[in-house]
């Protein structure tokens, strides 16, 4: 098993033929991802790299092709429609790679993909891989290895950093999850958590979290109540001063609530081991498992 991509995953690219799309389209192809479709309005008929049929709309890419994933690497103006197309086309599984979508786009988008039964990761997210099965996003393949240890991250370069010390130390990974920073996501660390819990090839759990909201409190409380694997986590952020964004949008302290040493503290009450740097994340675990 893996969480939400595997062997099965048939994966439609939205903006196949551009820039970031062409890219990184090729790297999932290379590591085995089954990338089944392509589209780019105006540019159906094309094929990508002449072996990935090209279609003007994700319904005519789902009914040629039956992809039930969907990733998109469109401009944030045109990434609220995009992610639109796809859940109205029946895609079960949507992952949102774009940054800079506004905040009331996704107000819209959020009801939207529920009220269809679809599933949205980010945006503004790496994606998310199961090594040796499924990429999907941006996430280095090189960097990862097969294991049982599950990864989700708000920030998508800690998530590189976390696991490429867990893959140098011999701690491969089920699932690696980038959820995203912004204020608004559709997918966050309760139902990836959630979802490892249930998931027989994960034994141990890191979440990796940041400054700003309170989705880290919220899930600690939830594994406390709901998690039996070992929990180990990291709160980027730990030096911001009070008011000021720090990378992502949905990193801004405001009161007490969304500062690390706040949120370091929810998580050591939940009985969540909390790293002090990323390189802790070996040690931490290994005391667990």
């Amino acid at each position: 098993m893996s969480v939400f991509i595997d062997n099965a995953t048939r994966l439609v690219v939205q903006g196949i033929t551009g820039r970031d799309g062409s890219f990184h389209a090729k790297q999932m192809m290379e590591y085995g991802t089954q990338v089944v479709a392509g589209v780019t309005p105006g540019k159906g008929g094309q094929r990508f790299e002449n072996a990935v049929p090209v279609f003007n709309t994700v319904a005519e890419a789902v009914a040629a092709t039956k992809a039930n994933t969907a990733v998109i690497y469109v401009p944030a103006a045109v990434a609220a429609s995009a992610i639109f197309e796809a859940a109205d086309a029946g895609i079960g599984l949507v992952i949102g790679i774009t940054e800079g979508i506004p905040v009331l786009d996704m107000t819209r988008v959020l009801p939207f993909v529920r009220e269809r039964g679809a599933r949205l990761i980010g945006p503004n997210c790496p994606g998310l891989i199961s090594p040796a099965k499924s990429k999907v996003g941006i996430i280095p393949g090189n960097i990862c290895k097969p294991g049982n240890v599950g990864v989700v991250s708000r920030s998508g370069t800690l998530t590189y950093e976390i696991v490429h010390q867990l893959s140098t130390h011999g701690l491969g990974q089920s699932t690696c999850i980038g959820i995203g920073g912004d204020p608004l996501i559709g997918t966050n660390f309760i139902d990836c958590l959630t979802a490892f819990q249930a998931d027989a090839e994960t034994d141990a759990i890191v979440m990796i979290g940041e400054i700003g909201g309170t989705d880290e409190q919220q899930a600690a409380e939830f594994a406390k109540r709901e998690v039996k694997k070992p929990i180990v986590g990291f709160i980027a952020g730990q030096t911001a001063p009070p008011g000021r964004r720090m990378g992502h949008a949905g990193a801004i302290i405001a009161g007490s609530s969304g500062t690390a040493a706040e949120k370091m503290a929810a998580f050591e009450k939940a009985g969540i081991s909390v790293m002090k740097r990323p390189a802790d994340v070996v040690p931490l675990l290994k005391e667990r498992m």
